[in-house]
């Protein structure tokens, strides 16, 4: 297996609700480990630059909008295929299609209030670390 990092934000729905502890966990009991974290607010500007990949999609202004809803937590996640790993534990995008156990499936109510985000691909998790941390923000890589 390859050790990978992967971006994670734990969604206005989610942070509102008090269930960073238990989403955290999941990530932890899975062999994830986090190497930073931080809790931000969102402006507008901010979100719609990280979702800029969607700018063309239907739902984009309206995941803009809940996303600057209330704070989310943004973390970055290190562990043996951690992209991966890290899509499995979140479940499907719609939480209606998810499996019983995934973070989704416990806790998001909607497609869009789906309390997670998660990096697509290890070129896609690069990029979007870079977006929310400098690299003294984040702990050394581990072995």
């Amino acid at each position: 297996m390859t050790k990978e990092r992967t971006l994670s934000i734990i969604k206005p729905d989610a942070v509102g609700k008090n269930h960073i502890g238990d989403i955290i966990s999941r990530f932890e009991n899975k062999g994830l480990k986090i190497v930073a974290a931080k809790m931000l607010h969102l402006d507008k500007a901010r979100a719609e630059s990280f979702y800029a990949v969607h700018k063309e999609r239907p739902f984009y202004s309206s995941l803009v909008s809940f996303m600057i809803t209330g704070p989310v937590l943004i973390m970055v996640l290190e562990g043996d295929d951690a992209v991966t790993k890290n899509r499995v534990i979140m479940g499907a995008t719609n939480p209606a299609q998810a499996e019983a156990g995934t973070i989704r499936k416990d806790f998001a109510s909607s497609i869009e209030e789906n309390s997670v985000h998660g990096s697509d691909s290890e070129d896609n998790a690069a990029t979007e670390i870079e977006f929310f941390f400098t690299a003294d923000e984040i702990l050394p890589r581990t072995r």
